[in-house]
């Protein structure tokens, strides 16, 4: 048998390169009021955005009072009767909350949205755009390539400000220089975003943990010492337990009490605050200016530099308010910042040290612990609204982490995963069960194992400093290439902050031994998952376009095999944007038959937020109009869900009859010429209406010579006689013109029919199953990554999206070796 000859392909550009496109001035004006009106949006929308953000994103950062202080001074400093070292802690709180959430975050970080969207991803993604560099996987847009079939708002999404790098100065084009050159900086950059990734999964292990059992600790002030410690851990576990168990239902079924939750946490601990401020210690306001700081460093020394590590907890859930940023708007989380958890969270710090300075005697496991500030007569009612509150912020963790990781596998930087959708309304909303019961596994583990906010905050103190420390990397470089500011200002962003981070960051490392492994070993484990499924994607794409074939040498095939063309529509899927993939030669090879109408589909994601549903699919002609061959591009934002039902299946077929109707021969109104592959022309899918009815029809039994029985195995029973009239149940589909679209010509109006004909006899879909293996001559560290580590994560994750409703009936799988 005659085997598919290699194509060498034209070296297209790596996989995953972002689009980009030299877009004029005023287009990028235009683009720029367009922002402005989408940030436009009522006072009152505001508002209650604003609210509604205090229960989804300061959940996390507003419970932290709970454990601050104790794990400032666990073991690393002793206070005197002086309160130099407790004013000197709130100084560095206060000074902390100051300049890393309100200023960093609220002031700067969250201007650099990619199109409304938030996160470490969101920067490495606006980056990739106008660094014109990105090593992301394959399924993702080839440089150049993408701008030719967006249009409309997605067009500009993805090529805004393409040209003002180089109109920024020469700062901002050295730096892209330097990155389109170097391979090595185009990974460090990759690296980096994984890196900061895999800390905020980390961090959905460490934040129930320690919220969790921080707010059921106030049951050691009404027990003996040596009993509450049998029962602290159980009620911890159990609340966790029930945390994860309950994420299935989705946030929208409990989100209407979030908000009112952590309200009334923040006004308690402002009251308490207040209360201990005058009762306590009036003039504990001093502690603000930065002199104490100096004090404390000066007095207490290297045992002052650890207990950083403790106080660095006070702005753990700060990243939250960036990376949950496409769920709410900028000036709404600005608002519920500046107006209701900053001065909540200072008042509640400078209540808690006033009371400690008037109580220097207290038993030292417990003197400082939140629950010993607040009156005894309300310590009840406090803890049972502080477990409340650690819930609520420990959901937005998890629901944080779904998130993460779902943009991690839309950009193929993570297995697939299933992903269920809990809200029709809101698609950020989802759950992931794999990774939920492995957080619930993890999170039980460090809570049982440390049993003590003191190991457990240095495990969250490293996790939450080193996503600060990537986002300030990364802001750096938005800075120049993005914002095209001064490098001069870049360098005093990352300088600034940067010091401060990095001298929290060490705190934080020195104390490995003490929990702070945990999430480096997290980390460690999620980046070696992520870059191996990344090369041995990126090897088997690479394969696959080395092993394309042409359809000049499958036309030329036909007569040699026999070829029989039988009714319905074959959908095969390709990661190859051009070409014949390898797996359809490989069977139409071994069995020489397909479809009457043959659509090759491409899944690709593009790395922006969302593509507007009617630039979503990409339509083209393979080969000459008589062959009914079609490829296809369904493509995604790293933010939109795949339709997994019926719905997806007439839309594609919607899309190719548009594609007919519109003038196949034509597009944008110039004639082409035919090649191999006609250029490609985005179609709205919802111009043209297919309807679908039952029929019930009498046929008479058809002869074996009819050509769509040719590939049918022979039925056991005894077949009837070919006039003998049968009942036959028969879907009718036709397709319903816009009305005020011309009449199509006979040639338009025989493909459409042939087309609805084809969908009237079904469609099947042809899915690739291929094995991986690592070529001869490969070394054994190549062998291995490829052979056990890539193949069992292959074997162990999800199938594509669009294969989860597929009727088991309707599908052929081809299986065929890749050596790699």
């Amino acid at each position: 048998m005659k085997s598919p000859p290699v194509m060498d392909p034209e070296a297209p550009p790596p996989p995953g390169t972002p689009p980009y496109d030299d877009e004029e001035e005023e287009e990028e004006e235009e683009e720029e009021k367009a922002r402005g009106a989408r940030k436009r949006v009522p006072w009152r929308m505001t508002l209650s955005l604003a609210y509604q953000s205090l229960g989804v994103v300061y959940g996390d950062l507003s419970t932290s009072p709970l454990y601050v202080y104790k794990a400032a001074f666990a073991e690393d400093i002793q206070h005197s009767e002086s309160n130099d070292e407790i004013l000197g802690v709130l100084s560095f709180v206060f000074w902390t909350l100051t300049l890393v959430p309100l200023l960093k975050y609220v002031c700067v970080v969250l201007r650099a949205d990619d199109h409304g969207e938030g996160g470490t991803f969101a920067l490495y993604s606006l980056l990739c755009r106008h660094a014109r560099a990105a090593l992301l996987p394959p399924g993702r847009t080839a440089a150049g390539e993408e701008d030719k079939f967006l249009d409309g708002a997605t067009k500009k999404a993805t090529a805004q400000n393409g040209n003002a790098a180089t109109l920024g100065g020469g700062a901002a084009a050295s730096v892209r220089r330097l990155l389109q050159r170097h391979k090595v900086l185009q990974r460090v950059l990759l690296v980096l975003a994984l890196v900061g990734t895999c800390m905020v999964i980390g961090d959905g292990v460490l934040t129930p943990a320690i919220s969790v059992f921080s707010a059921v600790s106030g049951l050691e002030l009404s027990m003996e010492k040596e009993h509450h410690k049998y029962v602290e851990l159980p009620i911890a576990c159990i609340i966790l337990v029930c945390l994860f168990a309950l994420q299935h239902y989705g946030t929208h079924r409990v989100g209407f009490i979030f908000a009112p939750v952590v309200i009334t946490w923040l006004l308690c601990i402002s009251v308490i605050g207040v209360y201990n401020i005058i009762h306590w210690e009036p003039t504990v306001y001093r502690a603000l200016s930065p002199y104490y700081m100096y004090k404390f460093l000066r007095k207490t020394q290297r045992g002052g530099w650890m207990s950083l590590g403790g106080i660095l907890l006070c702005v753990t859930g700060s990243e939250a308010m960036f990376a949950d940023l496409g769920h709410f708007n900028q000036l709404s989380i600005q608002i519920a910042f500046t107006c209701m958890v900053y001065p909540a969270l200072i008042l509640a710090y400078m209540g808690q040290a006033a009371y400690l300075c008037k109580h220097h005697n207290m038993e030292t496991d417990y003197r400082i612990g939140f629950y010993v500030s607040v009156p005894e007569k309300i310590r009840w009612p406090v803890m049972a609204i502080a477990i409340l509150a650690a819930v609520v912020g420990s959901q937005a963790v998890i629901t944080g982490t779904f998130s993460m990781i779902k943009q991690c596998t839309s950009l193929g930087c993570f297995p697939r995963v299933k992903i269920i959708h809990t809200s029709a309304k809101v698609h950020g909303q989802i759950y992931i069960p794999e990774i939920n019961w492995i957080l619930m596994i993890l999170c039980l583990a460090v809570t049982i194992g440390f049993r003590n906010t003191k190991h457990l905050g240095n495990a969250s103190g490293l996790a939450v400093i080193t996503v600060m420390l990537v986002t300030t990397c990364l802001m750096s470089l938005v800075i120049v290439l993005c914002w095209h500011k001064s490098i001069f200002l870049a360098i005093a962003f990352i300088v600034f902050f940067g010091t401060i981070e990095a001298l929290y960051f060490s705190a934080a490392l020195i104390k490995f031994k003490e929990g702070a492994w945990v999430p480096i070993v997290l980390a460690l484990i999620f980046i070696l998952i992520m870059c191996i499924w990344h090369y041995g994607t990126i090897k088997k794409y690479e394969f696959d376009v080395q092993s394309k074939v042409s359809i000049n040498w499958l036309l030329g095939l036909s007569p040699n095999l026999g070829i029989v063309r039988v009714r319905g529509i074959g959908l095969i899927h390709t990661e190859l944007e051009t070409g014949i993939p390898a797996i359809f030669s490989h069977f139409v090879t071994n069995l020489p038959a397909f479809h009457q109408v043959l659509i090759f589909m491409c899944i690709k994601n593009v790395p922006i937020p969302h593509v507007r549903p009617e630039e979503r699919f990409l339509v083209g002609r393979i080969g000459p109009k008589q062959y009914r061959i079609y490829r296809c591009i369904v493509r995604y934002g790293y933010h939109d869900f795949h339709k997994d039902d019926i719905e997806f299946e007439k839309e594609l077929v919607c899309s190719v009859a548009e594609f007919i109707r519109s003038g196949s021969s034509k597009l944008n109104g110039m004639p082409v010429e035919f090649d191999e592959e006609q250029h490609m022309a985005v179609v709205r899918s919802n111009s043209i209406r297919m309807l679908e009815e039952e029929a019930t029809t009498v046929e008479k039994t058809v002869g074996p010579s009819h050509a769509s029985r040719e590939i049918q195995s022979p039925s056991p029973s005894p077949s009837p006689s070919p006039a003998t009239p049968v009942v036959v149940p028969k879907k009718r589909v036709r397709f319903v013109l816009p009305a005020a679209s011309p009449k199509p010509n006979a040639g338009v109006q025989e493909e459409l029919q042939e087309l609805s004909d084809a969908r009237e006899a079904g469609m099947a879909f042809i899915l690739g199953h291929s094995h991986v293996k690592a070529k001869s001559g490969s070394s054994f560290l190549r062998r291995f990554v490829i052979n056990f580590c890539y193949d069992f994560l292959r074997r162990n994750s999800r199938g594509p999206n669009y294969a989860v409703s597929i009727p088991h009936a309707s599908t052929l799988e081809v299986g065929m070796m890749y050596y790699i």
